[in-house]
């Protein structure tokens, strides 16, 4: 491969790391917060090997390796041959080689969408983590913001059914259910690392109906669902008895508090 062209990978791929972590949210499609400074410290390496690579020496020209011109060409200017008599160019850049500025150009040009309803109606919800110890008692405040995972958590878990008849607010974005199933799922995703290992929480939404499908909402409501409360035969639903369109947040795979006034 031709020295421009990695010259070009290197510092293209560098300006878009950086780009995409120093300039923008854009990285948090990707990953986690906590990966900006690995990002920034990658792209600076990259825009310095670039600028190196560029800064060193090319190879000296007008000899080649047995004495001939430049090019592997001999004084008179005939191509050099072969021991079966078929010329040889040096140096050409593969085309597929090309194909590699496509990748590295997105990062500074098109960021592609964070992941969404498509990805969530296509695997099971998460699995909450049990809790240990003893579920803290639940503020006064009405409608209690909560979160999908600590909302999951209590409907079967807290045998203490400190949910029960609580008016609570949850933020996430809308996936359809199938056609089978009464309501639609707010949803969140969460990664643990990067986007390549995001796995989603879900709560049935039931007695509204639902909105576009990735829209970011608040639902207030309260659980009404079958099963035990406080125990894992309890359906995770929240009977809706309002539903809000908010901002999408900057960051989006993580399960938070709603945003509330």
């Amino acid at each position: 491969m031709k020295r421009f062209v990695q010259v070009g990978l290197l510092v293209l791929g560098g300006l878009g790391l950086l780009h995409s972590a120093l300039f923008t949210d854009e990285y948090l499609r990707y990953v986690k917060e906590g990966m900006r400074p690995l990002l920034v410290a990658s792209g600076v390496l990259l825009v310095v090997l670039g600028v190196a690579e560029a800064w060193a020496a090319p190879p000296e020209e007008g000899h080649g390796p047995d004495g001939h011109g430049p090019g592997g060409r001999d004084p008179e200017g005939q191509e050099e041959r072969g021991p079966e008599g078929h010329g040889h160019e040096h140096g050409a850049v593969p085309r597929v080689a090309w194909l590699l500025f496509l990748p590295v150009l997105s990062l500074l040009f098109y960021a592609p969408p964070a992941l969404g309803s498509y990805t969530a109606s296509r695997e099971p919800a998460k699995a909450v983590a049990v809790q240990e110890d003893a579920f803290d008692p639940l503020p006064a405040t009405s409608p209690l913001p909560i979160t999908l995972t600590d909302f999951t958590q209590r409907v079967q878990q807290d045998r203490s059914r400190a949910i029960e008849g609580r008016a609570v607010v949850m933020t996430g974005f809308v996936t359809p259910a199938p056609e089978k199933q009464d309501g639609w799922y707010l949803t969140r995703i969460v990664v643990n690392c990067c986007a390549a290992d995001a796995s989603s929480v879900k709560v049935l939404v039931q007695g509204i109906a639902a909105p576009r499908a990735d829209t970011w909402v608040n639902v207030t409501g309260t659980w009404r669902g079958s099963g035990a409360l406080g125990t894992s035969s309890a359906a995770v639903t929240l009977e809706a008895r309002g539903v809000q369109k908010v901002r999408k947040p900057s960051n989006a795979y993580m399960d938070a508090l709603p945003l509330t006034s």
